[in-house]
C-alpha cells in the first residue's frame, strides 16, 4: 500500500448479485460496432477535463500498470483542478457554502469502496481507494470519513476556492434551485480504463450538484449508480442529475445490458431511454459511457451538449456523444 502511495505522489510530481432482465433483440436495436476500434489499453472519461485524466492514466497503461491504479490517478488530476467546478478543490459548494465531495472506486476483482459528504479532503477518489483496500467496509461517510482520512494521512485543506465563493455569494442574493443543462454544476468525472492485461476498473468522483441542500449525496459514490464494473462484461459510468441516476442504477443497467448481448452503444441508449420513459427529464442532462472487454466503446446522453474522451490507439479525443433530444 505504502508503495502504490509513494508511487502516485512521484507521478502527481511528474504529471499531472443476479437480476433477469429483458434479452436485447437485434429487432429492438440495430447491432452497431461505430465506436468499435481494436485494442487496449484503453481510457474513456466524462467531460472536457477528461482529457488530462486521460492522460495520465494511459501514462500508468502504457508504463503496464493496471487499470484500478491507472483510473484513480487519472481522476485526482481534475480533483486537485481549482479551474474544474464541478470536482474536488474549486467546486461550486451547496447552498451553505460547503464543498461536499463523494467518490467511488471498483477493481476487476469486484473489489469497491466509496466516500460521501466528504469535507476539506483534497483527493476522495483516494480515500476511496483505502476503504476498499484496508478496510472490510464499501462505503464511508462524513464526519467517519474524514477522521478515516485523516488518520491514514491525509490533512484538512480548505476546498472552497476564492472563484467558488465569489459564485456562491452571487447566487445567494437569488438563492434560485434551478439546475441548468451542461453548465458545470452536475458534471462528475467518471472514468473507465482496460490494461494491458484486459482488466477493467473504474472510478468516479465530484462535488455534486452546485447549492444542493447540505448533506445531499448523488449517485456517483454508489455502486451500480454512478459507476460499476464487472470485468467478465465491461464497465460503465455516469453523470448528470443524480437523482435521475439513482432511481435506475444506471451504470449497474448498462453493464446487464452488455452481458446480454448489447454493444456498449446499445446499452447506454437503453439505459436513457428508461430515464426518458418513467422520470421528466426535460430540465435534466444525463450522460452514460460504457466499454467492454473488446475495447468498444458506447456513449449517449438526454440531451445534446455531453462530451467524453477516449484515449485509444494513441489518441486522446473529444467527442461530442449522441442525444434523445436533438438541437
Amino acid at each position: 500500500m505504502s508503495n502504490r502511495r509513494n508511487f502516485l505522489t512521484k507521478s502527481v510530481l511528474g504529471t499531472f448479485g443476479a437480476i433477469v432482465l429483458p434479452k436485447i433483440t437485434s429487432a429492438k436495436m440495430e447491432k452497431t460496432n461505430q465506436n468499435s476500434e481494436k485494442g487496449f489499453p484503453m481510457v474513456i472519461s466524462t467531460w472536457r477535463h477528461g482529457i488530462p485524466a486521460n492522460q495520465g492514466a494511459m501514462e500508468i497503461l502504457q508504463d503496464g500498470g493496471k487499470a484500478i491504479d491507472a483510473v484513480e490517478f487519472g481522476v485526482r488530476i481534475p480533483e486537485a483542478d481549482p479551474e474544474v467546478s464541478s470536482v474536488g478543490y474549486g467546486g461550486w459548494p451547496d447552498r451553505d457554502g460547503h464543498v461536499t465531495l463523494d467518490a467511488c472506486i471498483m477493481d476487476e476483482t469486484g473489489n469497491c469502496g466509496s466516500v460521501s459528504f466528504l469535507e476539506d479532503i483534497m483527493h476522495p477518489i483516494s480515500v476511496a481507494r483505502l476503504v476498499m483496500d484496508n478496510t472490510p467496509h464499501v462505503m464511508l461517510s462524513g464526519k467517519g470519513a474524514q477522521q478515516f482520512a485523516l488518520e491514514n494521512g491525509f490533512r484538512k485543506e480548505n476546498l472552497l476556492t476564492k472563484k467558488s465563493e465569489k459564485r456562491w455569494k452571487e447566487w445567494l442574493k437569488k438563492s434560485e434551485y434551478k439546475p441548468i443543462i451542461n453548465i458545470e454544476n452536475h458534471d462528475t468525472i467518471g472514468i473507465l480504463a482496460l490494461d494491458k492485461r484486459g482488466d477493467i476498473s473504474g472510478a468516479c468522483t465530484t462535488s455534486g450538484l452546485s447549492w444542493k441542500l447540505h448533506g445531499r449525496v448523488g449517485d456517483s459514490p454508489v455502486i451500480g449508480a454512478g459507476m460499476f464494473v464487472d470485468n467478465e462484461v465491461g464497465g460503465a459510468c455516469a453523470t448528470g442529475v443524480g437523482e435521475a441516476v439513482l432511481k435506475t442504477l444506471g451504470s449497474f443497467l448498462v453493464v446487464e445490458l452488455m452481458r446480454q448481448g448489447a454493444t456498449p452503444q446499445e446499452a447506454c441508449e437503453e439505459a436513457i431511454a428508461r430515464i426518458v420513459k418513467n422520470q421528466n427529464y426535460k430540465d435534466m442532462q444525463i450522460g452514460y459511457l460504457a466499454i467492454n472487454k473488446k475495447g468498444e466503446h458506447g456513449a449517449y446522453a438526454v440531451h445534446p451538449g455531453f462530451n467524453y474522451a477516449v484515449h485509444q490507439n494513441g489518441n486522446n479525443a473529444l467527442i461530442d456523444s449522441k442525444s434523445h433530444t436533438k438541437k
